[in-house]
């Protein structure tokens, strides 16, 4: 897991930084209702995105259990965020006409309580937006190191916690149909072969996790060998889907 007390200085800049907000916001935009005037942004992070939510009448808050990125956070949204957790939100039930899982699902072991939570905050025709698929976002576009990841990345794929039929199977089981979806593209987060190599190392690409030492020295290896080692692939192109109850 990522250390996002320590990594919150330096989070937007290593993710595409205003430009990625921007798209991001402007996606969750298109699913939201119009009347849409209680909206709560589990796991906000640096509140980077949250922020460009605002709109006259409408209420935010922000939640998130890191006191590092809560601590930029409450910059850009001041009284607008929270410490909590996604499996308790502060929030009272039936309170709120939206809620977000933003780069959320694909960090968990489980998404049945969070997604109960979800549930249990919303009004009734309210909507929880969720990114799903987060981890082939980046390989939407054929390039060499799509082609060189791909056996290894199929036997992640189906286990992924933000996996769109698991997501959407839970959500059903919870009551919430699914009434929207979008792209978006994460501006400046596509990766270099060299990039690739050290993310895999570090433990920190889900879909090589379960891998032995030897699979990932092998792909390493022959990630190594492919030509313009410092040039980025295509940016990844994310998924949103909204579902209602």
């Amino acid at each position: 897991m990522i250390d996002y007390d320590g990594e919150a200085g330096g989070y937007d800049a290593s993710r595409g930084g205003e430009a990625r907000a921007a798209a991001t916001a402007e996606a969750v935009e298109q699913l939201l209702p119009a009347e849409t005037c209680a909206l709560v942004d589990v796991a906000c992070g640096t509140g980077i995105v949250t922020r460009r939510l605002s709109r006259p009448g409408r209420t935010i808050l922000g939640v998130d259990r890191s006191q590092g990125m809560l601590a930029l956070a409450s910059g850009r949204l001041p009284h607008r965020v929270v410490r909590g957790d996604a499996t308790r939100l502060p929030i009272k039930s039936g309170n709120v006409d939206a809620v977000l899982f933003i780069w959320l699902l694909h960090l968990l072991d489980g998404a049945a309580p969070v997604f109960a939570e979800g549930a249990r905050v919303l009004r009734a025709g309210g909507v929880l937006v969720t990114t799903v698929d987060k981890e082939e976002g980046a390989f939407h576009a054929a390039s060499d190191v799509a082609a060189m990841t791909a056996p290894m990345r199929r036997q992640h794929t189906t286990r992924a916690t933000d996996h769109f039929e698991r997501v959407v199977a839970l959500g059903a089981s919870l009551g919430l149909s699914m009434v929207g979806d979008t792209l978006f593209t994460g501006i400046g987060q596509g990766r270099t072969p060299r990039q690739w190599c050290e993310q895999i190392i570090a433990g920190r690409v889900p879909w090589s996790r379960e891998a032995s030492p030897a699979q990932i020295a092998d792909l390493c290896r022959d990630l190594s060998s492919l030509p313009d080692q410092d040039v980025a692939r295509p940016d990844p192109l994310y998924r949103l889907i909204a579902l209602t109850c």
